[in-house]
């Protein structure tokens, strides 16, 4: 028994050597304190401090070993960690050894402390709409240096750039990303901080405006188009991102300023603008009315031969639509044709009914031949439409398919009981 008693002996001491040899200090993990007046995130810099330092000295080392020479290691952390601090003085330290050994570190503040922190704000080369905007973003940012700069002495204020600057890039890349931002601190008991943004590249630099209405003649909108000109030149200068995330509220705001105005409201006009945000800005505003149409258009048949119901001196014709919705379906109105090359008018009176999915039939009497002329049409696609008109007059059917080349020209192919020709459409 005797040799296996020593045998169980030696191995137990064996185990001991190796398990003495495997308890060492694996991690360093550092609390910073300084009675109340240790901002959060100045704290966080100042624990990454003091556990880098301590990490060089006490990682690896036998954790007896550094029961052992407690005092010293704490007194060589001390008088470091005070060499590099400005504003605090290091009071005590204090080390508990373990596998992840705790490194608590007691400051004391200097002098007067920092109370109210206020941030004014400036936004360069911004205008008015925009300037509000980026602030309302902005929201909160004074949050980022109370967090930083509350209870800090004053002295200790240049402990906050490297952390200001990280927590502001980070706030701005969540709340304002097409900006950048610059700031001075003026560290005092109640401390002022001026705040400069400015944006990032790209920005837009031309905008191309387009307004264009299927209810009111075109032309119309061109003594309003100043006001749109004005209102969409303010995102000149603005990067591109920051109006591709604002896109639905700067959108919703130009078609305001133009809907607000008392000719528009006089005819119940509702626009929308759409935008396409880029370096060459595109901007699409539409604007009609759910009350009246007023359309003003003209044509030049091609190819049209004289017969007995159409003679050549006709080729030409403006007219203007002016009509009144009865309802969401329904308008009566009146046509006004003028023949350039006779001088010659004629007026008719009118109704149609929206059947939906783009159908429209309508009833029409010319007041020259007092005959009734029956019209239906039928939208095929955006840019196709087929229609046809009975005029009763002359017991003439005239059918037609359409495709518009753009919002101002339509190009037609017409056939009647006599012959067929092409038609170019204006719309002013």
């Amino acid at each position: 028994m005797k040799p296996a008693i020593a045998a169980v002996i030696a191995l137990l001491v064996i185990l001991s050597a190796f398990s003495a040899e495997a308890a060492k200090v694996d991690r360093v993990v550092a609390v910073t304190t300084a009675h109340d007046s240790l901002p959060p995130l100045v704290a966080e810099r100042m624990n990454h401090s003091v556990a880098a330092i301590a990490s060089q000295l006490l990682e690896g080392k036998e954790i007896a070993a550094v029961q052992a020479g407690n005092a010293g290691y704490a007194g060589l952390i001390h008088e470091v960690f005070d060499k590099v601090l400005v504003g605090y003085t290091v009071k005590q330290v204090r080390i508990q050894p373990a596998a992840e050994t705790k490194v608590e570190v007691e400051l004391l503040p200097w002098s007067e402390v920092i109370q109210s922190v206020q941030v004014e704000t400036s936004v360069e080369g911004m205008p008015p709409r925009i300037e509000n905007m980026v602030r309302q973003d902005l929201t909160g940012v004074e949050c980022v240096f109370e967090d930083a700069m509350m209870g800090l002495p004053t002295a200790a204020a240049d402990w906050t750039n490297g952390v200001l600057k990280q927590h502001l890039n980070a706030y701005l890349e969540q709340h304002l990303p097409e900006f950048r931002a610059d700031f001075d601190v003026n560290p005092e008991p109640h401390t002022q901080v001026k705040l400069m943004v400015y944006p990032r590249l790209p920005v837009v630099r031309t905008v191309d405006l387009s307004m264009r209405s299927d209810t009111v003649p075109n032309s119309a909108l061109l003594a309003r188009r100043d006001v749109m000109q004005a209102q969409v030149d303010e995102i000149v200068g603005v990067p591109v991102g920051f109006v591709r995330r604002h896109r639905q509220e700067l959108e919703q705001a130009f078609a305001e300023g133009l809907d607000n105005r008392q000719d528009f409201r006089a005819l119940s006009m509702q626009t929308k603008v759409a935008i396409e945000p880029a370096e060459r800005t595109q901007v699409m505003s539409r604007s009609d009315t759910s009350r009246y149409r007023l359309r003003l258009s003209g044509w030049l048949d091609i190819g049209r031969k004289e017969k007995e119901s159409h003679k050549n001196d006709e080729n030409l014709l403006l007219r203007l639509h002016a009509g009144q919705m009865l309802g969401a379906k329904d308008e009566i109105f009146v046509l006004a044709d003028l023949l350039p090359e006779k001088m010659k008018w004629n007026w008719q009176l009118g109704w149609q009914h929206d059947l939906r999915g783009g159908r429209l039939v309508g009833l029409r009497y010319d007041m020259r031949k007092h005959k009734l002329i029956y019209d239906i049409r039928q939208q095929l696609a955006p840019r196709w439409l087929l229609r046809y008109e009975y005029r009763t007059a002359d017991n003439m059917g005239e059918a037609a398919l359409r495709y518009r080349l753009h919002d101002f020209v339509s190009l037609e192919y017409v056939l009647d009981n006599e012959q067929n020709w092409l038609r170019l459409i204006g719309n002013f």
